[in-house]
């Protein structure tokens, strides 16, 4: 069982280097994914254009690697931000506690009452579309899981020894979040930010697919899906090829993920030795 774990966690590690590789090569790889060409629309798999063209006759796969590169930017950028937001908030609520604490966690339950993706295409609608205001509300909505994660965090970690030492000792708040809290705190946050990249990314695909995430003509898996929906049945590579891009990169994070928490999880590693 364990090696069969193994396979499929190797499989997802060469899922995800493909993927980050088409991402940042993709300026070097397609030389023209704007590119209209009437004569060729709807083609199947040719020369040139070896997952077919769609309805404006661009080459799938060169659309393909630049929504490669728009949903990598997006998870580790949404990641980035609401990681960091979420953790900085979460730990000092847990270390002052107090007035400061019950407000970040009022703030928590506020956005809670409202579903993360209907939250999000509000956002989405009000910004407007684009990359930049597409990162600014998947962050403005993905902070909320690192915040409570990272409180629950300190609130354990504030009574340790150490940590008690450091306040006899003159550390100021800073310097204790900083050095004592958030080092002991990082392996679940890292699990947490590894799940949250494949929901940035379905996310990004949803909001694209709606209209409100990256607007043409360029390209996005969302809205390569999107447009291909009106072809399913002459054109059916147009859904095909961003739907199992999307499948495959998402489910090999999750399973990355899956094993990074296994690995980082002192009770599975023991029993593991056991």
């Amino acid at each position: 069982m364990r090696d069969e774990e193994g396979d499929g966690v190797r499989l997802a590690v060469v899922v995800l280097l493909v993927w980050c590789g088409a991402a940042l090569f993709a300026p070097w790889l397609v030389e023209a994914p704007n590119r209209v060409e009437l004569r060729a629309m709807l083609a199947g798999p040719m020369p040139g254009a070896p997952l077919g063209t769609d309805d404006l006759g661009r080459p799938v796969h060169e659309r393909l690697l630049v929504g490669a590169r728009v949903s990598l930017l997006v998870g580790v950028g949404v990641v980035a931000f609401a990681a960091s937001l979420g953790t900085l908030v979460g730990l000092v609520a847990g270390l002052l506690g107090g007035w400061v604490d019950r407000l970040v966690v009022r703030l928590i339950d506020l956005f809670l009452a409202f579903p993360g993706i209907l939250l999000a295409i509000a956002l989405a609608g009000l910004l407007g579309p684009g990359l930049d205001n597409l990162v600014i509300a998947l962050t403005v909505v993905g902070w909320v899981g690192y915040a409570r994660l990272a409180r629950a965090q300190a609130l354990t970690l504030a009574g340790r020894e150490h940590v008690l030492a450091a306040r006899a000792l003159g550390c100021g708040t800073w310097r204790i979040l900083w050095r004592h809290l958030l080092p002991l705190a990082l392996a679940p946050l890292l699990v947490e930010a590894t799940f949250g990249i494949a929901a940035a990314i379905v996310a990004e695909a949803g909001l694209s697919f709606l209209g409100l995430g990256i607007q043409p003509p360029d390209a996005s898996w969302g809205s390569m899906l999107r447009d291909g929906v009106s072809y399913l049945l002459v054109a059916p590579h147009l859904v095909i090829a961003p739907g199992v891009a999307l499948f495959a990169v998402t489910l090999a994070v999750n399973l990355v993920g899956d094993w990074l928490r296994d690995r980082l999880d002192v009770r599975t590693r023991a029993r593991d030795v056991m």
